[in-house]
């Protein structure tokens, strides 16, 4: 009895000791992109893209964007989103996928992967801070434009998460100069404010044809018009 209560406090003292640990910080894995970002190396080398593009960058809904240059025919636009990555992962990787660009806009569309990678909004808060300082390094004013997030079915219960973020960057925009926050964040939403089916494609994450539809028409007022005819 007596040892078996023993182990029972060792147990606990354990366990005691286990929680006042802090808990271990995984380190992020940059190098999981490195050949989709050595990808758009081999395309530019073959052929150049065009400088002072209004430039998107981010995840997913970026990457799948197929229709960009037709929604805003009047705008030079440029396409360099990866699917899947973190808002750190655009910032690591800015001198190769958005300095060499030149841009005359940068349109971000990203941090829903970081939520549901476990981070916290305000930590995703503080990677699009990080975001803008690295770009301001080299370009000191041209505007960055944040897509704010917008719910999907298959993450619904990240959505308090997700209207957390948005809430940050959007007053943190009202601080500073040439940044935009463009409040997408109902496009996916029907008039009982909950993501509608029709509005994504069959993983109920990323937006079908009727989805990207409504985002445009949101983002259009923000495009400048730069093509030269």
């Amino acid at each position: 009895m007596r040892s078996l209560v023993s182990l029972t406090l060792l147990a606990v003292l354990a366990a005691t000791q286990a929680f006042a640990e802090p808990l271990k910080k995984i380190p992020h894995d940059f190098a999981k992109w490195e050949k989709a970002v050595a990808a758009f190396e081999k395309a530019d080398a073959e052929q150049a893209p065009p400088k002072g593009a209004v430039l998107f960058v981010g995840s997913s809904t970026i990457v799948r964007w197929k229709s960009l240059a037709q929604d805003f025919p009047e705008t030079l636009v440029l396409n360099r989103g990866f699917g899947g990555n973190q808002i750190a992962d655009s910032t690591h990787y800015a001198e190769r996928m958005i300095f060499p660009y030149e841009p005359s806009m940068i349109v971000l569309r990203a941090g829903g992967n970081d939520i549901h990678a476990g981070r916290s909004a305000e930590e995703v808060f503080g990677d699009f801070k990080d975001f803008v300082a690295k770009v301001r390094s080299k370009f000191a004013s041209i505007p960055i434009a944040y897509l704010a997030l917008s719910p999907a079915i298959s993450r619904i219960t990240e959505r308090e998460e997700g209207d957390k973020l948005n809430a940050l960057i959007a007053a943190f925009v009202k601080s500073q100069s040439n940044l935009i926050f463009i409040d997408t964040s109902k496009v996916s939403l029907g008039a009982d404010g909950q993501p509608q089916p029709e509005l994504f494609v069959a993983d109920k994450l990323h937006f079908s044809e009727a989805g990207y539809k409504r985002l445009v028409e949101v983002v259009r007022p923000y495009m400048p018009k730069n093509k030269t005819k």
